[in-house]
Protein backbone atom coordinates (compact mmCIF):
# COMPACT_ATOMS: atom_id res chain seq x y z
CA UNK A 1 0.00 0.00 0.00
CA UNK A 2 1.29 3.46 -0.90
CA UNK A 3 0.83 6.37 1.49
CA UNK A 4 0.39 10.08 0.95
CA UNK A 5 0.79 12.34 3.97
CA UNK A 6 -0.35 15.95 4.14
CA UNK A 7 1.51 17.89 6.82
CA UNK A 8 0.50 21.43 7.70
CA UNK A 9 3.58 23.47 8.51
CA UNK A 10 5.74 20.81 6.88
CA UNK A 11 8.25 23.40 5.74
CA UNK A 12 10.30 23.73 8.94
CA UNK A 13 10.76 22.61 12.53
CA UNK A 14 8.79 19.59 13.69
CA UNK A 15 6.79 19.43 10.47
CA UNK A 16 9.89 19.28 8.28
CA UNK A 17 11.57 16.70 10.49
CA UNK A 18 8.44 14.54 10.26
CA UNK A 19 8.23 15.07 6.49
CA UNK A 20 11.81 13.82 6.07
CA UNK A 21 11.11 10.78 8.24
CA UNK A 22 8.06 9.92 6.16
CA UNK A 23 9.99 10.36 2.92
CA UNK A 24 12.54 7.86 4.22
CA UNK A 25 9.69 5.38 4.78
CA UNK A 26 8.54 5.81 1.19
CA UNK A 27 5.60 8.16 1.78
CA UNK A 28 4.62 10.87 -0.67
CA UNK A 29 4.56 14.12 1.34
CA UNK A 30 2.61 17.32 0.75
CA UNK A 31 3.38 20.35 2.93
CA UNK A 32 0.71 23.01 3.40
CA UNK A 33 2.35 26.21 4.62
CA UNK A 34 2.95 29.84 3.83
CA UNK A 35 6.53 29.14 2.70
CA UNK A 36 8.31 26.38 0.80
CA UNK A 37 10.25 23.72 2.75
CA UNK A 38 13.75 24.68 3.84
CA UNK A 39 15.15 21.21 3.02
CA UNK A 40 14.36 18.49 0.46
CA UNK A 41 12.16 20.93 -1.43
CA UNK A 42 12.44 18.79 -4.57
CA UNK A 43 10.95 15.79 -2.72
CA UNK A 44 8.16 17.55 -0.84
CA UNK A 45 5.20 18.95 -2.74
CA UNK A 46 4.53 22.44 -1.43
CA UNK A 47 1.07 23.98 -1.35
CA UNK A 48 1.22 27.64 -0.39
CA UNK A 49 -1.60 28.53 1.97
CA UNK A 50 -2.29 30.82 4.90
CA UNK A 51 -4.15 28.56 7.33
CA UNK A 52 -5.63 31.61 9.05
CA UNK A 53 -7.64 32.19 5.85
CA UNK A 54 -10.59 29.79 5.80
CA UNK A 55 -11.24 30.34 2.09
CA UNK A 56 -7.63 29.65 1.17
CA UNK A 57 -7.66 26.44 3.21
CA UNK A 58 -10.80 25.22 1.43
CA UNK A 59 -9.23 25.88 -1.96
CA UNK A 60 -5.98 24.14 -1.02
CA UNK A 61 -7.86 21.15 0.40
CA UNK A 62 -9.90 20.72 -2.79
CA UNK A 63 -6.79 20.85 -4.96
CA UNK A 64 -4.90 18.29 -2.88
CA UNK A 65 -7.87 15.92 -2.78
CA UNK A 66 -8.16 16.11 -6.58
CA UNK A 67 -4.47 15.24 -7.08
CA UNK A 68 -3.89 12.73 -4.29
CA UNK A 69 -5.51 9.90 -2.39
CA UNK A 70 -4.50 11.15 1.05
CA UNK A 71 -3.94 8.50 3.73
CA UNK A 72 -2.35 10.60 6.48
CA UNK A 73 -3.16 14.09 7.72
CA UNK A 74 -0.88 15.67 10.31
CA UNK A 75 -2.12 19.04 11.51
CA UNK A 76 1.14 20.42 12.81
CA UNK A 77 1.08 24.13 11.96
CA UNK A 78 0.63 26.53 14.83
CA UNK A 79 1.52 29.87 16.35
CA UNK A 80 1.47 31.04 19.96
CA UNK A 81 0.42 34.73 20.16
CA UNK A 82 1.33 35.05 23.87
CA UNK A 83 -0.50 37.58 26.07
CA UNK A 84 -1.34 37.92 29.72
CA UNK A 85 -5.09 37.77 30.27
CA UNK A 86 -5.30 41.57 30.65
CA UNK A 87 -3.95 42.02 27.10
CA UNK A 88 -5.63 39.04 25.43
CA UNK A 89 -8.23 39.84 22.77
CA UNK A 90 -11.23 37.88 21.47
CA UNK A 91 -9.66 38.07 18.01
CA UNK A 92 -6.74 36.01 19.32
CA UNK A 93 -9.13 33.21 20.19
CA UNK A 94 -11.03 33.28 16.91
CA UNK A 95 -7.82 33.48 14.89
CA UNK A 96 -6.13 30.56 16.58
CA UNK A 97 -9.36 28.58 16.55
CA UNK A 98 -9.33 28.87 12.75
CA UNK A 99 -5.65 27.96 12.54
CA UNK A 100 -5.59 25.08 15.02
CA UNK A 101 -9.14 23.73 14.64
CA UNK A 102 -11.06 25.12 11.67
CA UNK A 103 -8.35 24.43 9.10
CA UNK A 104 -8.03 20.84 10.37
CA UNK A 105 -11.77 20.32 9.91
CA UNK A 106 -11.69 21.63 6.35
CA UNK A 107 -8.73 19.45 5.41
CA UNK A 108 -10.05 16.26 6.96
CA UNK A 109 -13.44 16.72 5.29
CA UNK A 110 -11.71 16.92 1.91
CA UNK A 111 -9.64 13.77 2.51
CA UNK A 112 -12.22 11.56 4.23
CA UNK A 113 -13.86 10.18 1.06
CA UNK A 114 -10.57 8.62 -0.08
CA UNK A 115 -9.75 7.34 3.42
CA UNK A 116 -13.18 5.76 3.82
CA UNK A 117 -13.03 4.18 0.36
CA UNK A 118 -9.69 2.60 1.25
CA UNK A 119 -10.77 1.65 4.74
CA UNK A 120 -7.64 3.20 6.15
CA UNK A 121 -6.56 6.60 7.44
CA UNK A 122 -4.41 8.29 10.02
CA UNK A 123 -5.32 11.74 11.36
CA UNK A 124 -2.92 13.34 13.83
CA UNK A 125 -2.78 16.63 15.69
CA UNK A 126 0.21 18.47 17.08
CA UNK A 127 -1.23 19.96 20.27
CA UNK A 128 0.84 21.16 23.24
CA UNK A 129 1.55 20.59 26.89
CA UNK A 130 0.11 24.12 27.21
CA UNK A 131 -3.33 22.56 26.75
CA UNK A 132 -3.04 21.81 30.47
CA UNK A 133 -2.47 25.50 31.21
CA UNK A 134 0.47 27.89 30.91
CA UNK A 135 0.89 31.61 31.63
CA UNK A 136 0.28 33.94 28.66
CA UNK A 137 -1.45 31.19 26.66
CA UNK A 138 -5.15 32.18 26.75
CA UNK A 139 -5.84 31.70 23.03
CA UNK A 140 -3.10 29.15 22.40
CA UNK A 141 -3.97 26.94 25.36
CA UNK A 142 -7.68 27.09 24.58
CA UNK A 143 -7.29 26.13 20.92
CA UNK A 144 -4.68 23.45 21.61
CA UNK A 145 -6.95 21.95 24.29
CA UNK A 146 -9.74 22.00 21.72
CA UNK A 147 -7.70 19.64 19.57
CA UNK A 148 -7.96 16.97 22.28
CA UNK A 149 -11.75 17.07 22.35
CA UNK A 150 -12.09 17.23 18.59
CA UNK A 151 -9.69 14.32 18.10
CA UNK A 152 -11.60 12.14 20.59
CA UNK A 153 -14.88 12.93 18.82
CA UNK A 154 -13.45 12.11 15.40
CA UNK A 155 -11.85 8.94 16.75
CA UNK A 156 -15.27 7.62 17.75
CA UNK A 157 -16.93 8.60 14.49
CA UNK A 158 -14.20 7.31 12.19
CA UNK A 159 -13.10 4.11 13.94
CA UNK A 160 -15.53 1.90 11.97
CA UNK A 161 -13.83 3.07 8.76
CA UNK A 162 -10.30 2.05 9.80
CA UNK A 163 -9.34 5.67 10.46
CA UNK A 164 -7.53 6.50 13.69
CA UNK A 165 -7.27 9.97 15.21
CA UNK A 166 -4.57 10.75 17.77
CA UNK A 167 -2.77 13.70 19.34
CA UNK A 168 0.86 14.40 20.14
CA UNK A 169 1.25 17.12 22.78
CA UNK A 170 4.85 18.35 22.99
CA UNK A 171 6.42 20.28 25.84
CA UNK A 172 9.19 22.82 25.14
CA UNK A 173 10.86 21.79 21.86
CA UNK A 174 13.92 23.52 20.43
CA UNK A 175 12.40 25.10 17.31
CA UNK A 176 12.08 28.62 15.90
CA UNK A 177 8.63 28.84 17.54
CA UNK A 178 10.19 28.18 20.93
CA UNK A 179 13.10 30.56 20.36
CA UNK A 180 10.62 33.23 19.36
CA UNK A 181 9.53 33.23 23.02
CA UNK A 182 12.71 32.14 24.81
CA UNK A 183 16.00 33.55 23.44
CA UNK A 184 18.29 30.87 22.05
CA UNK A 185 21.21 30.07 24.34
CA UNK A 186 19.88 32.32 27.11
CA UNK A 187 19.86 31.73 30.86
CA UNK A 188 16.08 31.52 30.52
CA UNK A 189 16.42 28.60 28.13
CA UNK A 190 18.84 26.77 30.44
CA UNK A 191 16.68 27.47 33.48
CA UNK A 192 13.64 26.03 31.74
CA UNK A 193 15.57 22.91 30.78
CA UNK A 194 16.54 22.36 34.40
CA UNK A 195 12.91 22.60 35.56
CA UNK A 196 11.86 19.77 33.26
CA UNK A 197 12.09 16.38 35.01
CA UNK A 198 14.44 14.88 32.37
CA UNK A 199 16.62 18.02 32.64
CA UNK A 200 16.63 18.90 28.96
CA UNK A 201 14.51 20.52 26.29
CA UNK A 202 12.93 18.42 23.58
CA UNK A 203 14.23 18.04 20.04
CA UNK A 204 12.17 17.74 16.86
CA UNK A 205 13.08 14.07 16.60
CA UNK A 206 11.40 13.36 19.94
CA UNK A 207 8.10 14.53 18.48
CA UNK A 208 8.60 12.91 15.09
CA UNK A 209 9.04 9.48 16.67
CA UNK A 210 5.71 9.87 18.47
CA UNK A 211 3.93 10.82 15.26
CA UNK A 212 5.50 7.91 13.40
CA UNK A 213 4.11 5.52 16.01
CA UNK A 214 0.58 6.78 15.41
CA UNK A 215 1.15 6.81 11.63
CA UNK A 216 2.01 3.12 11.30
CA UNK A 217 -0.70 0.92 9.76
CA UNK A 218 0.02 -1.74 12.41
CA UNK A 219 -1.17 0.62 15.15
CA UNK A 220 -4.81 0.63 14.18
CA UNK A 221 -5.90 -0.37 17.71
CA UNK A 222 -4.73 2.98 19.11
CA UNK A 223 -7.15 5.87 18.60
CA UNK A 224 -8.48 8.87 20.49
CA UNK A 225 -5.26 9.13 22.51
CA UNK A 226 -3.04 12.03 23.55
CA UNK A 227 0.67 11.35 23.96
CA UNK A 228 2.57 14.03 25.90
CA UNK A 229 6.14 14.35 24.63
CA UNK A 230 7.29 16.75 27.31
CA UNK A 231 10.06 15.24 29.40
CA UNK A 232 7.65 14.77 32.29
CA UNK A 233 6.41 18.38 32.34
CA UNK A 234 2.79 17.21 32.18
CA UNK A 235 3.19 15.21 35.38
CA UNK A 236 2.38 17.24 38.50
CA UNK A 237 3.18 20.96 38.60
CA UNK A 238 6.19 22.01 36.55
CA UNK A 239 6.17 25.76 35.85
CA UNK A 240 7.27 26.24 32.25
Amino acid sequence: MSYTAVITGGNKGIGLDLALAMLERGYRVVSVARHAPETAADRIEHVECDLLDAGAVAEAARGIAERHEVTHLVHNAGVIWPNLVEEAKPEDITGLAQLHLGSALTLVQAFLPAMKARGFGRVMFNSSRAALGAPTRTAYGASKAGMLGMARTWALELAPHGITVNVVAPGPIRTDNFWGIVPKGSDQEEGLAQRIPVRRLGETGDVTRAFMFFAEPENGFVTGQTLYVCGGASVGSVPI
